[in-house]
């Protein structure tokens, strides 16, 4: 993925969303918490959320040097 500024949204529903800064087009990510979640974080979702966008994006960066690595000890084959 290329390199973008991100930005995280409350959408006030209970949904809160990580997007590209400045763009109207859909989420890359949504998180929705439950009325009875919502009550137990009190004002915390966000923060909340915010955590679990940078452990997945974390995840995904690990993920993928992982399999670089896996594909530089592949045997290069050209037909």
């Amino acid at each position: 993925m290329p390199t973008a500024v991100l930005e995280i949204v409350d959408l006030g529903d209970g949904e809160i969303v990580l997007r590209r800064s400045g763009e109207d087009s859909e989420p890359l990510v949504r998180v929705e918490f439950s009325e009875e979640t919502r009550e137990y974080l009190m004002d915390n979702s966000l923060e909340v959320a915010r955590a679990m966008f940078q452990a997945g994006l974390q995840a995904a960066a690990v993920l993928l040097e992982q399999e670089d690595d896996t594909m530089a000890e592949r045997p290069r084959v050209l037909h």
